[in-house]
């Protein structure tokens, strides 16, 4: 695919949420650093656990639950904080949350503790309630935002554990280390974006396994930073009814391996395709393929004249009233 300077990003002025993307590699090296210090506050091998989030992290955890039982570490299942099945056992809660104050995951860590299910958050901000309610707590200060659109907190959690099951010895076949994704997100971060991606009208992002999670992002990101119209599917389910989509003008993402015969089946239909070669000598770890689609989603908001820091409808965290709690 070639490259070509993106369209309408020559005048956009610098912004939060674009440097804070170029900042991720430094965050994933200072996320695996900062491993030993939180080790005892992850999941044990063998653990039956259950991680939650809202939005990116909710993404993010189904991420590390593919990764986490793909490498033999323990049945992991990943929900949305609000739709945690309540009767069903875990050893141990993982929750990712950002703020810190998010409704969803506060409640569910009160439920938790009233119940005796050992639980664990991960957060950015040491100073706000979810301190007080997990019984372990993760800080990744250092990848804290002020962006409303989140980036590098997210990608430095999953770094975090990423390195957790590379230490764990559970790192799954094909996935590579995260040292390797590291330098491959910054080449991510400087690599022109291609002309017509920037210009183009729908995009659909594809996944497979643990990088289903990173295309779910992906999608999200474009819709927050610039209200693009997004899908994302499993890569294996595209073929059965999203393909319908697929048309000139219109981008079809896949993170990691695509399933043989997609890509012909995207190029016959006329779409753009985004995938790796398959030569894995040379392909991007799907991480840093996220951070390009974040770059995207900051480009394609500069080029429809909207702005990637002031999303619409959209605010830091999400805290709940009584009533909304219902």
């Amino acid at each position: 695919m070639t490259s070509a300077t993106p369209a309408g990003t020559a005048a956009a002025s610098p912004s939060h949420t674009a440097a804070e993307i170029a900042s991720q590699p430094d965050c994933w090296r200072r996320a695996a650093d900062a491993l030993p210090r939180h080790a005892d506050a992850l999941p044990r091998r063998g653990e039956r656990v259950a991680v939650v989030g809202c939005g990116t992290s909710w993404f993010m955890a189904q991420a590390y639950a593919a990764l986490r039982e793909g490498g033999g570490h323990g049945t992991t299942d990943a929900f949305a904080a609000s739709e945690f099945p309540p009767g069903r056992e875990y050893d141990r809660i993982l929750a990712i949350s950002r703020s810190g104050t998010t409704t969803e995951v506060l409640d569910l860590l009160g439920h938790a503790r009233a119940a005796g299910v050992p639980t664990t958050a991960v957060t950015a901000d040491p100073a706000t309630p979810v301190m007080a309610l997990a019984d372990a707590v993760a800080v990744l200060d250092f990848a804290d935002e002020r962006s409303v659109v989140q980036t590098r907190f997210a990608t430095s959690v999953l770094a975090l554990l990423r390195a957790h099951l590379e230490a764990e010895g559970a790192r799954p076949d094909g996935v590579r280390p995260l040292a390797r994704a590291v330098l491959d997100a910054e080449r991510a971060v400087t690599a022109p974006l291609p002309a017509e991606l920037c210009g183009a009208e729908q995009f659909t992002f594809l996944g497979r396994g643990w990088t289903y999670g990173l295309a779910l992002e992906a999608g999200l990101k474009m819709r927050e930073a610039a209200g693009a119209w997004t899908e994302a599917y499993p890569a294996m389910e595209y073929r059965h009814g999203p393909i319908s989509i697929a048309a000139p003008g219109r981008v079809t993402w896949v993170f990691g391996p695509a399933p043989a015969g997609l890509a012909e089946d995207i190029t016959r239909a006329g779409a753009l395709l985004v995938a790796e070669s398959g030569d894995a000598a040379t392909e991007s770890d799907p991480l840093a393929e996220l951070v390009r689609a974040q770059r995207l989603a900051v480009a394609v908001a500069w080029s429809r004249g909207a702005d990637p820091d002031r999303p619409r409808h959209l605010t830091r965290s999400v805290v709940l009233g009584d009533r909304q709690r219902a």
